[in-house]
């Protein structure tokens, strides 16, 4: 959660964010042949601004803690120093078989001397591929529909705008007059805002189910009924199997339910891992996009890093003449 998009953005100095660094100092101490890291998205932007004095800071330029992507760097450099082979990628689980479209950045380590490849998908949006289409919301919560379900209630101040919105429809579908009342305030922020009174669709995968699907910038209502999502239809997106048992009360279980992985994902990391243990060559799937963002893969986010640093070198330069 501390460099999730959707929180404060804390990075390290979160104590949240410095579990992720006492991971990798167990993974170092223990040194098992394999390792996975999964993270969110954000990981990619996290700036190293905690004051850190080892061998890989100090091997730092000056400038390079205030670059978007050095948490990662420190991470890669900290774990080959360690021995390990390090590959990574931003995944959307829809393409493992998920029912959801929900991306991770999984970091795969190997002290075998083979970097792992990337994870073999077996799902697409794109026919091309000739791999199975994307599962839908109706594939994962259609057969629970008319049965008994545990959910949270919208408050009537947000209910009356679900009431005038239609399947796969959100805020921008309201009249001018309705956006401005229902954002209040949050109206007048940048960026596309997507996630604010949005009613799902059948035949798209989920959204990220999130640990509350009732808070105002990441709703997850019903498509077609004036209600969150139900733990019950968390459960099948996350493709828990049927007899697992949450406790706690509701805002527990959501919670628990919305900060796993996904089933589908979990697998595909399993066996790459399994495949590689039994020196089985994994082909990649040509031309295959994991992500919708640039610079995902280790080998593009290395360069795109390595040009961010020529060009604050340059511009030092410029300054100094």
């Amino acid at each position: 959660q501390a460099l999730s998009t959707a929180g404060k953005r804390l990075g390290l100095n979160d104590e949240r964010g410095n579990v992720f660094l006492k991971y990798i100092d167990i993974i170092l101490e223990i040194q098992p042949e394999y390792a996975v890291i999964e993270h969110v998205r954000g990981l990619y932007y996290a700036k190293f601004d905690i004051d850190l004095d080892d061998e890989i800071t100090r091997g730092f330029p000056p400038f390079l803690k205030q670059i978007e992507g050095s948490v990662l760097y420190y991470v890669m450099k900290k774990l080959e120093k360690g021995g390990y082979s390090v590959k990574f990628n931003l995944y959307n689980s829809a393409d493992f078989g998920s029912p959801q479209k929900r991306e991770r950045v999984v970091i795969l380590c190997t002290r075998t001397g083979r970097p792992l490849p990337y994870l073999k998908p077996t799902h697409s949006s794109d026919s091309k591929y000739g791999l199975k289409p994307w599962r839908t919301l109706r594939h994962a919560i259609g057969k629970l529909q008319g049965t008994e379900m545990e959910y949270m209630v919208f408050p009537e101040s947000r209910m009356k705008y679900y009431r005038i919105l239609q399947e796969g429809q959100n805020w921008t579908n309201l009249s001018k007059e309705d956006q401005m009342s229902a954002l209040g305030n949050s109206y007048f922020l940048s960026g596309g805002k997507t996630g604010f009174f949005r009613k799902l669709s059948w035949d798209q995968p989920s959204p990220t189910v999130v640990t509350n699907p009732a808070m105002p910038a990441t709703d997850l209502c019903h498509p077609t009924e004036n209600r969150p999502l139900s733990v019950e239809e968390y459960k099948e997106i996350q493709e828990f199997p049927k007899n697992w048992k949450f406790a706690g009360n509701i805002s527990d279980k959501y919670k628990q339910i919305g900060n796993a992985v996904p089933i589908s994902l979990g697998k595909a990391i399993g066996e790459t891992i399994y495949r590689d243990f039994r020196r089985e060559v994994d082909l990649p799937i040509e031309g295959f996009k994991y992500s919708r963002y640039r610079d995902t893969n280790d080998v593009d986010f290395l360069k795109a890093l390595n040009q961010k640093v020529l060009a604050i070198k340059e511009k030092q330069l410029e300054m100094e003449f």
